[in-house]
């Protein structure tokens, strides 16, 4: 029986491959090819050792190892992710670019090969390209890679999408394998969930907070106007007894005290407030109400309706 035959190792050149060898004749200085990168499923990536290692200061310190052989091809292994990964990879160490597709099809990938060669542009570039593309299915892988390599605004955007969508995530196979295998993760991921909570309480609390010393306010402002004008008067309306103060400049609380007149106006001449028929007397029946639960004054000596 003869031998099955082996399959020959496929190879590609880099700098066939970004098209260096019809740019100019100075590339020819960079077109030598004195680097073979090996990947995982056997492809082989001829490359140039100076163009790698102007882009990567991790690379150019592994070509500056003294090699056993002189003038040998130098091997550089890059395993566990995709050839294509790989070749992407390689391909924006020569052009600096790396398209949607790219980051689509290896986006997690080149992010780890941009951290692990200190490659700041293209991680930069995946990290503001992964953060658009965060998904239910894929948050939580990518915030383990965020946090592997130090990529602050990724985790932080992966936090915030995370809490938004938390209980879709744990219903993922993602949420389930990081709960069996990292700990400390979930740990972070609970206590950031557990301090939006109350800091989104806290945020109602103030709101209500507010919102009720406005209108305590109010009504402490319309209090004092009520007083002023059933105990002064002012404009046109004023004590029963006289006639009201007519005073050269406007009311130091002006937009509170006329529309406390023209309510106290229409509540003496309304039809409908006897038969409980009209919110605006009913208001006004509820601010004569409280004044009288306050008022410390002598039935006959204070000057406001209805006070006794």
């Amino acid at each position: 029986m003869e031998p099955a035959m082996k399959k020959p190792t496929k190879a590609i050149s880099m700098s066939k491959l970004i098209g260096f060898d019809q740019i100019s004749t100075k590339s020819d200085q960079i077109s030598f090819e004195d680097v073979k990168i090996l990947t995982s499923n056997g492809l082989k990536i001829f490359a140039n050792s100076i163009i790698l290692g102007s882009s990567s200061k991790v690379l150019e310190k592994i070509l500056d190892r003294p090699s056993k052989y002189q003038n040998s091809v130098k091997v550089i292994p890059i395993l566990g992710v995709p050839c294509d990964a790989v070749t992407a990879f390689i391909q924006f160490l020569y052009s600096s670019r790396c398209t949607e597709e790219e980051i689509d099809g290896y986006g997690i990938h080149l992010l780890a090969l941009s951290h692990v060669f200190s490659v700041q542009q293209l991680k930069q570039r995946c990290t503001k390209g992964l953060s658009t593309r965060l998904m239910v299915e894929n948050v939580v892988d990518v915030l383990q890679l965020a946090r592997l390599c130090d990529a602050p605004d990724l985790y932080l955007k992966c936090m915030r999408f995370l809490s938004k969508e938390f209980k879709a995530v744990k219903r993922t196979e993602g949420w389930k394998f990081l709960r069996a295998n990292d700990a400390v993760l979930e740990l972070e991921i609970l206590q950031y969930l557990d301090e939006i909570f109350h800091k989104l309480s806290r945020d109602k609390k103030r709101s209500r907070s507010k919102e009720e010393r406005g209108i305590y306010l109010e009504l402490s402002e319309a209090m004092e106007c009520l007083e002023h004008i059933c105990t002064e008067g002012c404009t046109n309306v004023g004590p029963y007894d006289r006639e009201p103060t007519k005073k050269t400049g406007p009311c130091e609380k002006f937009s509170t005290c006329q529309g406390l007149q023209g309510l106290i106006k229409h509540f003496a001449m309304c039809e409908k407030r006897m038969n409980g028929g009209c919110c605006r007397c009913k208001r006004m029946g509820q601010l004569l109400k409280l004044h009288a639960s306050i008022c410390d004054q002598d039935d006959h000596r204070c000057k406001v309706p209805l006070c006794r």
